[in-house]
Parts: structure tokens; C-alpha cells; sequence
């Protein structure tokens, strides 16, 4: 630390350093203050929990595999049916609780036409899960 004097001939500049002798006390003071408190924080309240099981309940909705040809021929869950049945089928399904999935299974050349039709007709019946069926171990 730079000490003054009263000789006016050495004329210094401003003092340069920081008086760090405050900052250290302040810091020994919160250090006293958080190893006093720190102990206080860790008391907990002691409950007996209620214990549950893990298992998860799950319902697995049923589904409506529905194919689309490439010749234009629809099939519900395997069973040949014309395209004019499909909004009376699609509106019984969409009243079922819970609402079954669609899974479309559509041929590689199937017109984008009828895939657009089937969910256009299960959309207006009210049928929100739709889903498309795809072979991912086929290259394209």
C-alpha cells in the first residue's frame, strides 16, 4: 500500500490500487452467516408417503386396417367393401368410445385420389386417429 507525505517537492499521481481490505470483510461475514444458516435449511418434515405401483395401465384401442389397391378396391379389416359404404362404416366407428384407429395400408402405385378419399371420409364422420401403415425393410 502507497503511503503519503507531506514533501510537496515528489508530486505522485492518483492512487492506483484497490482496497481490497473491505471486500474480505464483507466476505468473511456471509461466510459466517451461510455456515450458520445452511444447517437450519436441511430439517425436513418427516411423512409417510403413500405408495403406487408402476404398472401403467394401458388400453389398447382397436383398429380398422383399411387397404386401398392399386386397381381402386378397398378393404375393411380384410373384407372386401365398395367405396360407397365407407362414410356409413367410418360414422359407426366414430361413435364407438373409445374411437378406434384407422390404419391405412395403401399399394405403392394406389392412386393419391382414393388415399385422399378414405381420409376425407373418415374426417367427415368424425374419426381423428389416422394413421398410415408403411413396409420400412422395403428400398424404394
Amino acid at each position: 500500500m502507497a503511503m503519503g507525505s507531506f514533501d510537496t517537492r515528489r508530486h505522485q499521481g492518483p492512487m492506483a490500487e484497490i482496497n481490497v481490505v473491505p471486500l474480505v470483510d464483507v466476505m468473511l461475514v456471509l461466510l459466517v452467516v451461510f455456515i450458520i444458516t445452511a444447517p437450519l435449511l436441511t430439517n425436513a418434515v418427516k411423512i409417510d408417503l403413500p405408495k403406487a405401483s408402476s404398472a401403467a395401465n394401458i388400453t389398447r384401442a382397436e383398429h380398422i386396417e383399411m387397404s386401398i389397391r392399386e386397381d381402386g378396391r378397398f378393404f375393411w379389416n380384410g373384407e372386401p367393401v365398395a367405396a360407397a359404404m365407407l362414410p356409413a362404416r367410418f360414422a359407426l366407428e366414430a361413435k364407438k368410445q373409445p374411437q378406434p384407429e384407422l390404419h391405412i395400408h395403401a399399394d405403392k402405385l394406389a392412386h393419391y385420389e382414393l388415399v385422399a378419399q378414405v381420409m376425407s371420409n373418415a374426417a367427415k364422420a368424425g374419426v381423428t386417429r389416422i394413421g398410415f401403415v408403411t413396409d420400412p425393410a422395403s428400398p424404394q
